[in-house]
């Protein structure tokens, strides 16, 4: 028997998915009427957590952060059967995962954090990533029953609260990266390009491609002999930030790259990779 607390759109499709496989799914969720609507696929749902939770052997959350976590395992402690294991999916912070990992240990359950990089058709498909560190012996223990759930559970080793620091990350990198993306398409804007274009270009050239070999250069300290020097770099931002003045739009991001850029230039890196801006954060 397994519990699922928490049926938002990731939380639903990952419950339907586990009946589709054969589970027995008791569900529970802050507003019961999300959590009766998987009745019809074969769950079965509670107005209470601790109720949902009772004869279950997994108990899945998909929750909105520490807090909300941390309230309703508090509110599950009185149904919980002995042993039974916990596995968090919430993205959550590194110091509460490690919290919540100890004082389940202590009250005789097993808390194990395992955040994804999955959306709802992820969820459905089983498809996508999984993060997991910890105790290896759980870790080991665990990889068969959520090996199902994810197209690749990726293991971050024994550190407690690893793959939450992991999961900020790359949460970090998705944000800045959609910020990107607007300030480009506010650039083409301010140049009247339109987005069709714009999708023509990344269709053909995808920078993506570059994102291992740029972090490595990065990772080695290495700025000499440029693909692209800082100081033609700073020049085609200037431009950017020209074009976008010209047509009263302001960006987000590139303002603030600018000025990263002048410092460095100031410090006399001007001539190497402009990758050297991000020197100050390894």
């Amino acid at each position: 028997m397994k519990a699922f607390l928490g049926i938002g759109l990731l939380g639903s499709n990952f419950v339907r998915a586990m009946l589709q496989k054969g589970d027995k799914v008791q569900v529970w969720n802050r507003t019961p009427s999300k959590a009766k609507e998987l009745e019809q696929f074969g769950a079965k749902s509670f107005t209470r957590a601790e109720d949902a939770v009772k004869g279950a052997e997994f108990i899945h959350l998909t929750l909105k952060d520490d807090a909300s976590v941390d309230d309703v395992l508090a509110k599950t402690l009185p149904g919980l059967s002995p042993g039974a294991i916990i596995i968090d999916h919430t993205t959550t912070s590194k110091e509460g995962a490690i919290k919540r990992t100890a004082y389940w240990k202590e009250k005789g359950f097993t808390y194990q954090h395992a955040p994804v990089f999955m959306g709802p058709p992820n969820a459905l498909e089983s498809t996508g990533y999984m993060l997991i560190s910890g105790d290896q012996a759980i870790v080991n223990k665990l990889k068969p029953h959520l090996s199902k759930m994810t197209g690749d559970l990726v293991n971050f080793g024994e550190e407690t609260g690893k793959a939450a620091a992991m999961k900020l990350i790359g949460n970090a990198f998705l944000v800045c990266f959609t910020t990107g993306i607007a300030d480009t398409l506010l650039l083409a804007k301010a140049l009247n390009v339109p987005s069709s274009d714009v999708t023509t270009l990344f269709n053909s050239w995808n920078p993506g491609t570059q994102l291992p070999a740029r972090l490595k250069r990065i990772l080695a300290g290495s700025y000499k002999s440029p693909s692209w020097s800082l100081d033609m770099a700073r020049k085609d931002t200037g431009l950017f930030l020209d074009t976008l003045e010209k047509t009263n739009l302001h960006s987000t991001l590139l303002p603030a790259i600018a000025t990263l850029m002048d410092d460095w230039i100031k410090k006399g890196h001007g001539e190497e990779d402009w990758v050297v801006i991000a020197k100050d954060s390894i």
